[in-house]
């Protein structure tokens, strides 16, 4: 019986991961194809960058859905089925030929990717609890894991000369058949009940009333931590470029030394987590952030600057995983809904960083306005004590002593 439970709960994981690795995936193969979309429907980088906060918009308000969704159906019926809408609607920004029917189509694709990309982090909520030891982080790294699959699935297809139409259509059924052969391994977790939430109506009704306002604590974390990510992928190459004068092969390698300690750091951020308490992760994550990001603003050094940029991903790298963790783990019986309030709210923070430091850039230099992350990351360290609060989640995550 036991060797079953830990079979099923070894499958769950790997199906989880394969969900994590498709949705990066999905992701990636539209950022390679975005500049022969552009070309092909002929519109402007102005017009391409407003019809990006429809995809944004999309995925917010899936995010939202299918949070409430995961909680009354199971995740189990809504992962899979956000999986295939996802791949499916991977096919359509590739078809259009003029500037509203793409507006259209990002709009969907990004409705696909927020109730896919929720609804896997609900899934992975009830994971961890089973595993009873944090497992967040990992599942995260391999989001980056189906970006690197993307990169190479895009530079082939290209090579071969197919249309954005062709390759987007070819991965989005790829997959379909991931999403719904995947969908086995999957926990049968059951869809939350009146009759089974009144079953502990004193402990249920006490998380109720304290849960919510943490939960928005947390998203308002999520917001900061995930502008700051937002602001590197999309300056981190410029800063190199504009501000210290790097080649452009050489600022290139700004994001990817981020990227790279990012993904780094989320495999180990697990261990860290169960050894030390996601509390330290936060805290300790945000300050190596904040100390990584203030010598990338003030450095004058190319060396100095890929220094902070690898500090900088290595710091927030954990940070993030910890947040949707904790949401779901406030209370078990609506962790869709909370974890999509979570990463609905931080979803719009990674949406506004490039804004909110472009902006700034007619105020300030660029590498000043990089002092404004800083100041988010000192924030989230000073407030890591939320992680501590409402449930004692050390406790719950400690290594059994058996």
């Amino acid at each position: 019986m036991v060797v079953g439970m830990e079979h099923s709960l070894r499958a769950a994981r790997v199906a989880t991961f394969v969900y994590f690795i498709l949705n990066g995936t999905l992701v990636g193969i539209w950022v390679v194809q975005i500049p022969a979309v552009e070309e092909r429907v002929g519109i402007s980088h102005a017009t391409l960058g407003g019809f990006l906060v429809l995809l944004g918009v999309g995925a917010f308000i899936g995010m939202q859905m299918a949070g409430r969704l995961a909680d009354r159906l199971g995740t189990r019926v809504v992962v899979p089925a956000a999986g295939v809408l996802c791949s499916a609607a991977l096919v359509l920004p590739g078809l259009p030929r003029d500037p509203w029917t793409l507006a259209g189509a990002l709009l969907i694709f990004g409705f696909g990717n927020g109730c896919l990309d929720v609804s896997m982090n609900a899934h992975a909520v009830h994971v961890e609890k089973s595993y009873n030891r944090p497992v967040m982080s990992a599942f995260h790294a391999t989001f980056s894991v189906g970006g690197v699959i993307a990169a190479l699935v895009g530079a082939g297809a290209a090579s071969a000369g197919m249309s954005p139409a062709a390759t987007l259509g070819a991965a989005g059924a790829v997959g379909i058949v991931t999403a719904l052969v995947s969908a086995r391994g999957l926990l049968p977790v059951a869809p939350v009940s009146a009759t089974t939430a009144a079953e502990d109506e004193g402990d249920a009704t006490a998380k109720r009333r304290t849960a919510p306002g943490r939960i928005w604590i947390l998203a308002a974390l999520a917001l900061m931590i995930m502008l700051c990510e937002g602001a590197a992928n999309d300056w981190s190459a410029l800063h190199l470029r504009n501000i210290l004068g790097a080649p452009a092969s050489t600022a290139a390698f700004g994001y990817g030394t981020y990227a790279a300690t990012m993904t780094i750091g989320r495999l180990l951020a697990d261990r860290l987590s169960a050894r030390f308490g996601p509390v330290a992760i936060l805290r300790h994550g945000s300050a190596m952030a904040a100390v990584g990001i203030t010598i990338v603003a003030l450095s004058p050094w190319i060396w100095a600057a890929f220094a902070g940029w690898a500090l900088f991903g290595l710091g927030l790298s954990g940070c993030i995983p910890q947040l949707f963790s904790a949401a779901g783990h406030a209370d078990p019986s609506a962790a869709g809904t909370n974890v999509s309030r979570v990463a609905g709210l931080g979803y719009l923070g990674m949406l506004a960083g490039p804004a909110v430091i472009g902006w700034m850039t007619h105020l300030v230099a660029l590498n000043h306005t990089f002092l404004l992350l800083t100041l988010l990351c000192v924030i989230a360290a000073a407030t890591a004590g939320i992680l501590r609060t409402g449930s004692d989640r050390t406790r719950e995550m400690a290594p059994s002593s058996h």
